[in-house]
């Protein structure tokens, strides 16, 4: 009988032991923010393959890391919330899927609350620098580097990512000859690099960066009212359209993100892409 008591109290003990120990200081793991992200639409979010001070790994992806403005909004909102940032790399037209899936909780990917995507997903007040302004980015020795304006762009072979609004604008301009989508935004600069097309519709600051990267491309804008008439507010979070307590908490945090701080967080990001494509 003895015995039995002394292997019960040893039990008991063991497991205080267990329980006062918790995560090496006696506090209990953070909960999980699972973030999906398509991870090809620089400066917003692209893929590294070494770890820096300011990336964060890929769930599903081993030796891959993730870096853009997407990522620091969403490492920003994971820290106020007091959650662990997971990021999970998924095509584009997989992200509404894999949210509602439940495969992931929020989509931080350069992705806009259109009326489309509304009807499958719940979207956060806008986190982007400035208003969003779509353009045209073209081969620098085109005739269509001297345009100024949609009528200049009559007969031009055009092109965008597939599932976006980006592909959804162009055939606002006049007898503009509307190609085929490509599946992700480096197809659809192949094609422009190597003149399949004309020119490509792109987010002014991702095209920015474009002109940065590629030497051979040049960004053609439109005067305020004469350009691309866009019906959306501007780059959000997603999340299920169940989850109005997350969304609750994520639009208090990006209402303590100031502008001047999001425009320091894009500047530092894009000096890092350029450094990298250098």
């Amino acid at each position: 009988m003895k015995k039995y008591i002394v292997i019960f109290v040893l039990v008991i003990c063991v497991s205080v032991f267990v329980f006062m120990r918790g995560d090496e200081d006696g506090s209990k793991s953070k909960p999980v923010l699972r973030v999906g992200v398509e991870c090809d639409y620089p400066p917003n979010n692209w893929e590294e393959k070494r770890p820096t001070d300011f990336n964060v790994p890929l769930s599903n992806q081993e030796g891959s890391y993730a870096d853009g403005y997407d990522i620091q909004i969403a490492k920003f909102v994971a820290n106020e919330l007091d959650m662990t940032l997971s990021l999970k790399k998924i095509q584009w037209n997989d992200l509404l899927p894999a949210l509602n899936k439940g495969e992931i909780d929020a989509i931080f990917s350069g992705m806009l609350d259109t009326a489309e995507r509304r009807t499958s997903a719940a979207f956060s007040e806008t986190y982007e620098v400035k208003k969003t302004e779509y353009a045209i980015i073209v081969n620098n020795s085109s005739p269509y580097a001297k345009s100024k304006t949609f009528i200049d762009f009559r007969g031009a072979k055009i092109i965008a990512q597939k599932g976006t609004k980006l592909d959804a604008v162009i055939d606002q301009i006049p007898g503009v000859i509307h190609v085929k989508p490509t599946d992700t935004v480096q197809q659809m600069l192949d094609a422009l690099v190597n003149y399949r097309v004309d020119g490509a519709v792109i987010n002014v600051d991702t095209g920015h960066s474009y002109e940065a990267t590629y030497k051979n491309l040049t960004l053609k804008r439109f005067p305020e009212g004469k350009g691309f008439v866009l019906d959306f507010s501007g780059i959000c979070a997603g999340v299920r359209k169940s989850d109005s307590e997350l969304l609750h908490r994520i639009n208090r945090t990006l209402d303590g993100l100031e502008g001047s701080k999001r425009q320091k967080i894009m500047e530092s990001t894009v000096s890092r892409l350029l450094k990298s494509a250098s």
